[in-house]
C-alpha cells in the first residue's frame, strides 16, 4: 500500500525489469490507473472501482507482447478506417 491515506496503491513486481503500477483516487474522482510494462511502456486509464482498475493492470500484463509486437500506427489507421467504414454505413457525412 501507499505511504500516505489517500487511497494511493503502488506495486513493483520484481521479477520483472519494469513492471509497475500505480492506482490513486481523489475525492470525487475515478480510479487513475498507470501501468509500466516489462517493455517500458507506460499506460494510463480511468475507472469506477479499485477492482475495474486492478484488473485492467493484470490485462495490460498479460497482453504485453501482443502491443508490443503491432506498430501503433498500423493499430490507429485500422481504426480510423472501421470508423470511416461504420459513418458511411449510417450515412454519416465524412469528417477524415
Amino acid at each position: 500500500m501507499g505511504g500516505n491515506n489517500n487511497g494511493d496503491i503502488n506495486h513493483n513486481n520484481n521479477d520483472s525489469k519494469m513492471r509497475d503500477f500505480k492506482i490513486t483516487k481523489k475525492e470525487g474522482e475515478w480510479y487513475n490507473t498507470v501501468v509500466t510494462d516489462s517493455y517500458g511502456r507506460i499506460y494510463q486509464n480511468w475507472y469506477e472501482t479499485a477492482e475495474e482498475a486492478s484488473k485492467w493492470v493484470m490485462y495490460i500484463w498479460e497482453k504485453e507482447d501482443w502491443f508490443n509486437s503491432v506498430k501503433s500506427e498500423e493499430l490507429l489507421y485500422k481504426a480510423i478506417q472501421d470508423c470511416k467504414a461504420i459513418d458511411k454505413e449510417k450515412g454519416i457525412g465524412s469528417i477524415l
